[in-house]
This record gives structure tokens, sequence and C-alpha cells, in this order.
């Protein structure tokens, strides 16, 4: 049930080219149960193939659980997704438990999209490999990240938040459609995320004000980790900051 990265990437392989939506929420994210039950059935009621980086769910908020997270048992990962999803998905879904190479998949050819939590690296890795995003923030610096994803950039669209800061799987299945299926939004998406490709981010520093230039946004750095971003003049510089 669970799989390895090499076993994931393997899978990948055996999937048609721009096919695969790839969901993660970064080294420390987790969800709640509620949460991770709705997100696990707006994918399946999306009828996309996808390869979801699981982890278990925390017992309070969405949160950054850097320290407290770790990686799964695959042979527990049922324990914490809902009775029947597995078997409902199988044969168009991987689970990742353990530790996932993520600029390896990418840059795969059967990615299609990425459902991400828009920290920093996590952004400019999908940007320089011209993958759409769903963006899925949890606390802090990513609400504006996801906003500039969506709103500023264009090449990807933000989850809307319903009744009890929850994201409902009607939601889920809405934007996986929306950036998977064929249509004006996602061909939208995938023009300005090939658009953006070309500049060719190095790294998260190498010709970064190239990229955010080009698109009218002007970033101000700070040594070679922390940056402040000011989208079109919509924001103070006092309330806008970008981590990782």
């Amino acid at each position: 049930m669970g799989q390895t990265g090499s076993e994931c990437i393997a899978w990948l392989n055996q999937q048609p080219s721009n096919s695969v939506l790839f969901v993660t929420f970064g080294s420390g994210g987790t969800l709640t149960i509620k949460q991770q039950n709705e997100l696990a059935w707006g994918l399946e009621l999306s009828g996309q193939r996808f390869l979801w980086v699981v982890r278990a769910p925390s017992n309070g908020s969405a949160s950054a659980s850097f320290f407290n997270a770790g990686y799964n048992d695959g042979n527990n990962v049922g324990s914490y997704l809902p009775k029947g999803f597995v078997e409902k998905t199988q044969g168009r879904c991987k689970l990742v438990t353990s530790w996932a190479p993520q600029v390896e998949i990418l840059r795969h050819p059967a990615m299609a999209a990425f459902l991400t939590h828009c920290g920093w690296n996590s952004l400019l890795e999908s940007v320089t490999n011209g993958v759409p995003m769903i963006a899925w923030p949890l606390y802090a610096e990513q609400r504006m990240n996801a906003m500039m994803v969506d709103e500023e950039i264009g090449v990807g669209v933000k989850v809307k938040v319903g009744e009890g800061a929850l994201v409902p799987r009607e939601e889920v299945e809405r934007v996986a459609k929306m950036v998977m299926v064929e249509g004006q939004k996602r061909n939208s998406i995938k023009q300005k995320a090939k658009e953006l490709k070309q500049i060719k981010v190095q790294s998260t520093h190498c010709r970064l004000m190239d990229l955010l230039i080009t698109h009218d946004l002007h970033l101000l750095s700070y040594g070679n980790i922390n940056f402040k971003l000011l989208i079109r003049g919509k924001y103070s510089r006092d309330n806008i900051f970008i981590g990782r």
C-alpha cells in the first residue's frame, strides 16, 4: 500500500504523459482527521490519477509538525484513511508513506499538476518544471504564496475554505478537475506555467529576480533565506513575508 520514493517513480513510469496529480503538504505539513478524509474522498470523486504523500493526521488543526510528523508505516496507512478509499482508488492511486523525491517527481513526464501547501521551495520547484498548481496553504506566509500563484502569476488555483475552516470534498473535486481536465481555465494555467518554465530558475535564489520582474512583481531580498514580496503595490512592505 505505502510506497518508497523509488517505487513511486517506477509507478509514474507506467502512467500516461501529463496524467497524474502530485499531492503533498511538505516535510511537516499535517491535516486534521476530518480534513484528511475530505481530501481523500475529493480525490476519489475527481476520477483523476494521483500520487499522494500521506502522513498521519494531527489531533488539532492543520499545521507544520516538523518535529513530530515523521514518516508513516506503510502497513498502517489504511488506519487513518477513510474506509473503502484505497479499494475505490485502486489502479489510479499511489500512496507514498516515506520520503518522496519531489524534484524528480515534478519533472516526470507523467506529471499534470501539483497540490501543494505553497512553501517557497515547492512553489519554485513547480514553476521551474512548468507544473500547474492547486494552492492549499496551511499557515503563515503560505497564504500569500497561494494568493500569488492564483491571482498574480496565474499558474494555479487556490482552494476555497468552507464552513468550520474545512475544504470540503466537493471543492477538492472541483479544483482537481479544473487543473487536470481540458478546459479554458486549465489551458490558461498550463500556458502560463509553460511560459514561466522557460525562465529556468536554477534555485530558490538564482535568477529569482528575473522570475518575479517578468510578471510585474517586485522582490526585496534579505540575505540568502528570507524574502519580502510586494505584489503590484497591493500589500505593504511590513505585512508580506515569504520564507521557505
